[in-house]
This record gives C-alpha cells, sequence and structure tokens, in this order.
C-alpha cells in the first residue's frame, strides 16, 4: 500500500470522525433548545436528513441546514419519533423493574427484552426511511417493520452496529456526549441507504423478469 494510499485513508477516517462529531453536537443543541421532549424528534429527522445528504457526497452548510430541516419538520419528527421513545422509555423501566425481582420475573423479564430489540431493530430503520422516501406519515413504522421481517439480515448488521457504538461510548464515558448519537446516525444511515438500495434493484429486477 502506497503512503499516499495510507494518507487519503487516514483522512477520510479523521474526516468522517468529526463529521460524526458535528453531527453529534448539532443533534444534541437542538434537542436541548426544544426542551428534549419537543426537540428529540425535529432534532433526529433533521440529522438523518443531512447524514443522508453527507453519505451521498453533498457539500452543505450544516447548521444552518439543520435548522431548516428541523423547522420544517418539528411536528412530522415529533410525532413520529415520541410515541416510540415514550415505548422504549417504558420497556426499559419495566426490563429494570423485572431484573430487579430475580428469578421469579424470568419469563416476563425475556418478553421485555424482546421487545426492546424488535422496537430497536424497526426504530433503526425509520430515521433513513424518513430522510429516504417520501411517505404519509402514519406509513414510516410499518414500513421499517416489513423491511425488518423481510430483511433479517439486514436487521441484524443494524442491531450490531448499534451495540459495537454502545460498548466502545460505554468503553470511553467521556467521548459518549461528544459523538455517540453523530456516529449511530451515520453509520446507520450509511448502512440503510445500501440496503435501500439492494431493494431498489432486486424489485426492479423482478419487474423486468
Amino acid at each position: 500500500m502506497s503512503h499516499s494510499t495510507t494518507s487519503t485513508r487516514v483522512y477520510a477516517v479523521c474526516s468522517e470522525f468529526v463529521w460524526a462529531v458535528r453531527l453529534n453536537l448539532l443533534w444534541l443543541v437542538f434537542a436541548l433548545a426544544g426542551g428534549v421532549v419537543l426537540g428529540l424528534g425535529p432534532s433526529t429527522m433533521a440529522a438523518y436528513t443531512l447524514a443522508r445528504r453527507h453519505a451521498r457526497g453533498e457539500s452543505f452548510q450544516a447548521t444552518r441546514e439543520f435548522w431548516a430541516v428541523y423547522r420544517r419538520e418539528f411536528v412530522r419528527g415529533s410525532l413520529l419519533v415520541l410515541p416510540a421513545a415514550v415505548l422504549g422509555v417504558v420497556l426499559v423501566g419495566d426490563y429494570l423493574y423485572l431484573s430487579a425481582l430475580g428469578p421469579t420475573s424470568g419469563a416476563l423479564r425475556i418478553a421485555t427484552l424482546v421487545a426492546l430489540v424488535a422496537l430497536a431493530g424497526v426504530g433503526a430503520q425509520v430515521g433513513p426511511l424518513y430522510a429516504h422516501y417520501d411517505l404519509p406519515l402514519r406509513a414510516y413504522w410499518p414500513k421499517a417493520a416489513q423491511l425488518a421481517l423481510l430483511r433479517p439480515a439486514s436487521s441484524v448488521l443494524l442491531l450490531l452496529a448499534l451495540s459495537a457504538i454502545a460498548a466502545a461510548t460505554s468503553a470511553a464515558p467521556l467521548l459518549a456526549p461528544l459523538i455517540s448519537f453523530g456516529a449511530w446516525i451515520s453509520l446507520n444511515t450509511w448502512l440503510c441507504q445500501r440496503f435501500f438500495a439492494e431493494n431498489e434493484a432486486r424489485l426492479l429486477s423482478k419487474g423486468n423478469s
């Protein structure tokens, strides 16, 4: 491997790290600006929209574009994200409570864990779907569930990626508020863009067969 190739790859890795930090900061600032509850949905959808544009090689002014999407998606983003966020918090709370009860709650604890994993697997598709496809708002979660069920290998890969980022940021807790959400949204978007392209190509080939 030549020195120039190595330098190019190192630069690319550093560039993606800086982008993930910037995206994480924007997501965090705008979520807090909405008091978390009102800011979480539009901030998340804005982050996914910009992550998709970045993955496609577009150039843009990140803060200005983030603010534009945040305002535009304020209501729709909240309606899409908040119910799932509330459900996730409830499931986590139930799982922790059941775990504290000991072996007697084994079946319920496992059922709660399965529900959490299912929510994470489907939820990992929603943000990239929202940024990539123009669908009625009520269609995104059913479509995400359909993709998660029909392409289980992709769902497992997304869950493994999420677990890897969670493990990495847990091992370096000082880095967690700096990069964790930005890294996940960037990687999640990059992977789903490829899954969507493969799915579209497969559907197109079936239509032409």
